[in-house]
């Protein structure tokens, strides 16, 4: 637990992962981009791993006006990988207060993190160096207080070690 507020643990049943055509699940590392939506009804979640992000899974009409996906890409940095990851807390077409829609980001990132983490285990398994690779998270606002760039570890913080079973 974090403060009084409980970790959610990523429920494998729960996540459903959708490579894009011509993405293989073991590399490469670069161009990748994950995107990530969720369902407010169900809890699901849905990852597409591709070269591009999945614009389709993010031009719905909830999804527009929400904007509560989170998509990220690995870069190169100096001689290894990075993952920046990027969440829009205001401007444009949103709904939502920016403190409110930072603090939400903030809590369900460690979630996000490790379906990211999960949901591309092959590549990791591939390429286990990318488990000490750092996350930078982009906080994207007009408010300057909440636009701003952070780090957030490195991803094997975010491996889910309990979940065994493969998702296929």
């Amino acid at each position: 637990m974090k403060g009084d507020v409980p970790v959610r643990r990523l429920n494998p049943d729960k996540l459903h992962v959708r490579f894009a055509p011509a993405t293989s699940s073991d590399g490469p590392v670069t161009p990748r981009r994950y995107t990530l939506t969720h369902s407010d009804a169900t809890g699901d979640l849905f990852l597409t791993i591709g070269p591009a992000y999945d614009l389709q899974q993010i031009r719905g009409w909830y999804t527009r006006i929400m904007r509560d996906e989170v998509v990220a890409e690995w870069l190169e940095e100096g001689t290894g990988y990075a993952l920046h990851v990027h969440c829009h807390v205001s401007g444009g077409l949103v709904f939502g207060w920016a403190g409110v829609r930072d603090a939400i980001f903030r809590r369900e990132l460690p979630l996000v993190l490790e379906a990211f983490r999960f949901g591309d285990r092959r590549l990791f398994r591939a390429c286990p160096e990318l488990d000490q690779a750092p996350i930078r998270v982009r906080f994207h606002a007009t408010q300057s207080r909440y636009d701003r760039t952070e780090p957030w570890g490195v991803l094997a913080d975010y491996r889910p070690d309990d979940v065994k079973r493969d998702i296929r």
